[in-house]
């Protein structure tokens, strides 16, 4: 008989978790490994709440296993490092992203992809080396490789901070692999939500002009003003995206609804390149638009360790925060409703360390 997940491993752990495919969460109490020998264990304070945590809640993705922890956007302070760590000690801060290990050896793993590994392991309802299923950030403590924990710079907030380690690679990376980081590049961010406002932030920070594509022309004035953008175009509007034509070297779509894409690649110049980071369950790929002007549509999914790193260096450097609205952890079933809603500017953050009642 399989061990539940309370006794399973030797360190409690205490956390929320979703029960089955309703999303509600509730809360939980369950396990975690020893501290091994290149394992660092961390003391969760800050979580962020990534639109995922919800798809995989509600098992949209198909392959969620319950009772599920979700948060992969994971900072907190060192509490315990196994004897052949060498980057960490106690008392460091660091965070935990998206992955908690990858086959190590394979030609992307070697590349510093381990985000594209097909072995790789998520930092939440996937199995982990041993057969246990992994549990996120909602919870009080967390343990992980070191090769998968991310050193926190001293003048990076780490409540603020957090969703970098989703948001902020998911934008950074592709702006960095398709040269979309280079001054006067000019760049367009379909969505102003949680990974569309960060990319913007990357974008003028590595000097490029941006544009944001949006349904609401409402965001316009927060756009411009608030975030530096050079140019807005409402999609909806045939007139201005008509004249906006053949202007943008590359795109970043975060939208995760469907949404139709010919009017995107339209915008693009000959070479241009559509860029999906969002989850939309279906999208119509416009070919003859593709054809005649050598145009791409590409996927990419968050970055591999040493470019997270590298976009937590930058973003300390840059001073780029995500704009966030903190929460209790009690209040994570009202958040994933606004969620839905869109109804946040731009990312929820859970104050885990302050609000996590162990039960």
């Amino acid at each position: 008989m399989a061990a539940s997940p309370e006794t399973e491993h030797p360190v409690k752990a205490f956390g929320w978790a979703a029960k089955d495919t309703s999303g509600v969460f509730s809360p939980f109490k369950f396990s975690r490994r020893a501290t091994g020998e290149n394992d660092v264990q961390l003391k969760i304070l800050y979580c962020g709440v990534c639109h995922s945590d919800l798809h995989m809640a509600k098992n949209e993705l198909g392959f969620t296993q319950f009772p599920m922890v979700p948060g992969h956007e994971i900072v907190g302070v060192v509490t315990e490092v196994g004897s052949k760590v060498k980057n960490f000690k106690i008392g460091d801060k660091a965070g935990i992203g998206c992955l908690v290990g990858s086959c190590r050896q394979c030609d992307l793993c070697n590349r510093d992809l381990e985000n594209y590994c097909s072995k790789q392991i998520l930092t939440y309802s996937m199995p982990y080396y041993d057969g246990t299923i992994t549990y996120g950030g909602y919870s009080d403590i967390i343990v992980a490789d070191e090769h998968f924990v991310v050193r926190w710079p001293d003048n990076l907030p780490l409540d603020i901070g957090a969703p970098l380690l989703c948001a902020g690679i998911t934008t950074y990376s592709p702006l960095k692999h398709f040269g979309l980081d280079k001054p006067g590049v000019k760049v367009g961010v379909v969505g102003l939500g949680g990974l569309g406002h960060i990319a913007v932030k990357f974008a003028k920070a590595f000097g490029a002009h941006v544009t944001v594509v949006s349904t609401s022309v409402s965001k316009k004035k927060e756009a411009i003003e608030n975030l530096g953008v050079d140019e807005f175009l409402v999609s909806l509007e045939p007139e201005q995206m008509q004249a906006a034509a053949g202007t943008l070297d590359g795109i970043i779509d975060t939208v995760s609804a469907s949404h139709s894409l010919l009017p995107l690649v339209s915008l693009l110049k000959a070479e241009g390149k559509l860029i999906l980071v969002g989850l939309p369950q279906s999208l119509e790929v416009p070919i003859f638009p593709l054809l005649i002007g050598r145009r791409a549509i590409i996927g990419s999914a968050i970055g591999g360790l040493k470019e997270t790193q590298e976009m937590i260096d930058f973003a300390a450097k840059h001073n780029i925060l995500p704009d966030v609205e903190m929460i209790k952890m009690d209040y994570v079933n009202t958040a994933m409703d606004r969620l839905l809603k869109s109804d946040v500017k731009y990312r929820f953050v859970i104050d885990i360390a302050n609000t996590l009642k162990v039960e």
